[in-house]
């Protein structure tokens, strides 16, 4: 009888922990969110994943990168739901099929850095493309991030708009992301195109200034993508739609529209999204 009981209760200890294990973060439900890094250089990403994971329960692994990459994480199967903006990119990874959904909800802008002095005066450029133009024929360093991320591929189609070759000996690629690229081109007094959160996180940091800005040219919109599960196998869909519903919120929208007025003086981020 008394090793019948043991036995029993010996059972039950191994039922309740393996309960345990299965629901505990890291055997169980974790979604893997592939960003840009632009919204976790500025500080949004946390904030909404701290309050996703605290209303949820699901364990967020945040990956930031480059917009090529964090798509290409979605085609490997490496992320479950992806944060990106880059536009053309992403309707070729819907096209191939595999997105199972694309929302876009939010937006800033992308503005051209240089050094304080202005060397190649931009300020007086009509549009981007002159300003571009202004660059080409100078002398002043361009750095890009040469990543195949968002902020890369927009520079490289005001380029072609603007019937420019890239430059040859003034044209320099990071292969970093916005933080660092911003860094280098502090460094060399060189000019860059970033987008204006970034920049606005790093103020502080550097002497470059804002020498263009505007037009729709520049717009930047971020969107989500779940990655398709009929695709690519083992996507937590499930969390990912959570994520998605949660991100589309009323309160998102207001944590939104909110962020940047206290850490940086001005709004940093504009909703698009309505239902």
């Amino acid at each position: 009888m008394r090793i019948s009981t043991l036995l029993c209760l010996s059972i039950c200890v191994v039922l309740v922990f393996a309960s345990a294990c299965s629901e505990s973060p890291e055997n169980g439900n974790v979604l893997i969110l592939s960003s840009t890094t632009s919204v976790q250089d500025s500080g949004l990403l946390d904030i909404l994943v701290g309050r996703f994971e605290k209303e949820s329960g699901i364990t967020v692994k945040a990956i930031a990168s480059g917009s090529g990459r964090a798509l290409q994480m979605g085609r490997l199967g490496e992320a479950d739901i992806i944060w990106v903006h880059s536009p053309d990119a992403e309707k070729q990874f819907m096209a191939d099929g595999f997105g199972k959904s694309r929302i876009t909800f939010m937006h800033n802008d992308f503005v051209i850095l240089g050094p304080e002095n202005d060397p190649e005066k931009l300020v007086t450029a009509k549009n981007v493309h002159e300003a571009f133009a202004k660059i080409d024929s100078g002398n002043t360093l361009f750095i890009s991030r040469g990543d195949q991320s968002g902020t890369h591929s927009r520079e490289l189609s005001v380029w072609r708009s603007a019937g420019l070759s890239i430059p040859d000996e003034s044209y320099i690629e990071s292969g970093q992301g916005m933080g660092a690229t911003l860094l280098i081109a502090d460094e060399k007094e060189a000019y860059t195109l970033t987008d204006r959160t970034t920049y606005l996180a790093m103020k502080k940091r550097l002497s470059l200034k804002i020498c263009f800005e505007g037009g729709p040219e520049l717009l930047n919109q971020y969107s989500l993508i779940i990655v398709n599960p009929d695709q690519v196998n083992g996507i937590n869909v499930e969390s990912a739609e959570k994520f998605q519903q949660f991100m589309l919120t009323n309160d998102t929208k207001s944590i939104v529209e909110n962020f940047g007025v206290k850490e940086f003086g001005q709004q940093a981020f504009f909703w698009d999204y309505e239902r």
